[in-house]
């Protein structure tokens, strides 16, 4: 006998209650995926003339670099890049670092030696970003140039745009 009536609706709608906890579940699935890292090359060691100058707060007798063309924004979500210290004393720091917008962390994965070769770092973490008032170029980074608060910026031009561009005078009134 055909269902009729009330008895089809009632069918059908049993049929769906059932079918909704799977959907639900391949939903929470989608979801709840753990965050997984890709293996990424290291870039072309930098040249001077690829340098992007960095305004990194308070004086510190520092100066700091972006390497443009090592810029990438990795599958992953991860913004990879990097960065030149000219210390004060003359030294010259080269590291290529990653940085995790939504997390806020950052990660060292190799340090650049005076031969112009890259050594792996011996153990990067992913550590949490601090904001200082002195040297606070991973924070700047993080709120002017790589990110859009979670998010990285929308493409490396655009970072690299915004490395380039000026930052307006903060305006005081008399």
């Amino acid at each position: 006998m055909a269902p009729t009536g009330a008895r089809a609706f009632l069918l059908s709608a049993v049929v769906l209650a059932g079918l909704a906890p799977a959907a639900q579940a391949q939903d929470l699935d989608t979801e709840t995926r753990p965050w997984r890292e890709i293996e990424a090359a290291l870039p072309a060691y930098p040249k001077t003339e690829n340098l992007v100058p960095l305004i990194a707060g308070q004086a510190s007798g520092h100066r700091f670099f972006v390497d443009a063309p090592s810029l990438s924004i990795g599958s992953d979500g991860v913004v990879r890049y990097t960065l030149v210290i000219r210390t004060s004393g003359g030294a010259m720091n080269v590291t290529h670092e990653g940085m995790r917008c939504n997390e806020r962390v950052l990660k060292i994965y190799a340090v650049g030696q005076k031969s112009g070769a890259w050594q792996q770092a011996r153990d990067p973490q992913w550590r949490r970003l601090e904001y200082r008032t002195i040297n606070n170029h991973h924070g700047i980074l993080h709120s002017d140039y790589l990110c859009n608060g979670r998010e990285p910026v929308k493409s490396t031009q655009e970072m690299v745009r915004r490395l380039r561009q000026p930052i307006p005078a903060v305006q005081t009134t008399d």
